[in-house]
């Protein structure tokens, strides 16, 4: 909590052959689409000691970045982005938050060795933080927990020790008969045995590499939370506390003329910190057309 995390828990390292092979069969069934980076490494994603020499424990944490805009956008916006997005690179904050964790750890256990870890390596984090008791997995595939919702976002620290203590999964929580999540979906990306069908995905295809097939963007201009804010959870969840995950500015103001009319040297001082670089404004832009477009047509 003092470097800013709301949930931490510790498991032992030990391969997840489960997980793995539900993945494996996920992959084989072509949902991956376009994701063909998750074909490589897989084993050291279920195994983290092949990832790391000498691992023993993984300590994981999570951090809430819930916000207004969390919420949902009106039905009429055609220029609407997930609210992570909002913030800086949560991969950067994460890194520094994870490396200053590890050093405080190391000034009282001076022979740890570590590695710190955001989702852009090969490590299985969902199915480490169910393990570590922070919640399930939900319908939508991602991570819910009792206090905070599924809006979280996950590091890990994969240390050489062994602990006095490890964490257990939470047992007697769950979805229930719910289904917002998979009803809220407007492409029904979401299948019934919680995963994704990523050709289908708003988030993934406004995000990764484009598909051939176009698909309904429902107003979202950049990833998509309409899975997440349809979910009780994430409902009555506070918002995030952390200031490091404060939005960098308001979605809301920002019309389909004004995207569309902004020059790269605006879009970077409004969003250049933040992951909406990675697809960068021209796609951006393609993709207030593909809404507007889709809007006269009907």
């Amino acid at each position: 909590k003092e470097v800013g995390f709301d949930l931490a828990g510790v498991v032992r390292i030990e391969p997840l052959t489960k997980e793995r092979n539900i993945f494996y069969d996920w992959m084989l069934s072509g949902n991956h689409s376009t994701l063909s980076y998750l074909e490589r490494n897989i084993e050291k994603r279920f195994d983290a000691g092949l990832l790391v020499e000498g691992a023993r424990s993984v300590v994981i944490c999570a951090v809430s970045y819930l916000s207004i805009y969390s919420r949902g956008y009106s039905n009429s916006s055609k220029t609407k982005i997930a609210s992570y997005a909002l913030a800086r690179d949560y991969h950067a904050t994460i890194k520094e938050m994870l490396t200053l964790l590890g050093e405080r750890l190391k000034a009282q256990y001076p022979t740890l060795r570590y590695r710190a870890f955001t989702d852009s390596a090969p490590v299985a984090e969902k199915s480490l933080a169910v393990r570590a008791g922070f919640g399930w997995i939900g319908r939508n595939s991602l991570v819910v927990t009792p206090k905070f919702g599924s809006m979280i976002l996950l590091g890990e620290l994969i240390i050489d020790h062994d602990v006095d203590s490890y964490d257990s999964p939470i047992e007697s929580v769950g979805c229930g008969e719910c289904h917002r999540c998979v009803d809220s979906c407007p492409n029904g990306a979401i299948l019934n045995n919680r995963s994704i069908d990523t050709r289908r995905c708003i988030s993934c295809r406004t995000i990764e590499r484009e598909s051939e097939t176009t698909i309904n963007l429902d107003g979202w201009i950049f990833g998509c939370d309409a899975c997440q804010s349809a979910c009780p959870y994430n409902l009555r969840a506070e918002e995030h506390t952390n200031a490091k995950f404060d939005p960098l500015f308001d979605p809301t103001t920002l019309t389909p003329d004004k995207w569309l009319d902004m020059s790269e040297e605006e879009f970077l001082a409004m969003a250049g910190t933040t992951p909406m670089t990675r697809s960068g404004l021209e796609r951006l832009k393609r993709n207030v057309l593909l809404n507007t477009s889709s809007e006269k047509e009907e």
